[in-house]
């Protein structure tokens, strides 16, 4: 009968096992970011006097991938209502006290580049991240920065193809 093979100090670890503490210390390092961008109640159905716990923003977990819609929803204090689910991109529509807006992710960069031309045309402001772009007015965008990262750009329409520029 063939004997089990049995972790020693000084041994190797096999394969297998290697791949299965690369998968726990990994998820593990995720768990602060699921914990913070997890979905919870609104804040109008939390119960008065309850505590949120700590809030932790996109650029203080230094979270560098691009994110989904609901993720950045959340990060602006918001529940997006998608209104486009489409190859080229997803779009969530806010609606807060504070201000409407619209939260746009791109799977690949040249969509969102392809978009940002675009809307160009229509000159405003914009925050946009990797492969996100929120479209809001110039106060509430200099909020959301704080919370989600990324960059205020403002395109000027002028031109058949303006480019933006950071302010």
């Amino acid at each position: 009968m063939p004997q089990q093979q049995r972790s020693h100090p000084g041994r190797t670890p096999s394969p297998a096992r290697l791949v299965r503490t690369a998968a726990l210390a990994g998820s593990v390092a995720l768990l602060p970011l699921s914990a913070a961008c997890g979905g919870g109640e609104d804040d109008a159905a939390r119960a008065p006097g309850a505590s949120r716990g700590p809030a932790i923003s996109a650029v203080q977990a230094q979270v560098v991938a691009p994110a989904k819609v609901e993720v950045i929803a959340r990060l602006t204090n918001c529940t997006a209502k998608i209104r486009i689910e489409a190859d080229e991109l997803r779009q969530g529509v806010c609606h807060t006290e504070r201000a409407d807006y619209l939260i746009t992710t791109f799977p690949e960069e040249r969509f969102q580049r392809t978009w940002l031309d675009t809307a160009a045309m229509y000159q405003g402001d914009f925050l946009v991240g990797a492969r996100w772009v929120i479209s809001a007015e110039r106060e509430s965008l200099e909020r959301f920065r704080t919370r989600t990262g990324g960059t205020i750009v403002h395109m000027s329409g002028m031109g058949p193809s303006p480019a933006p520029t950071p302010s």
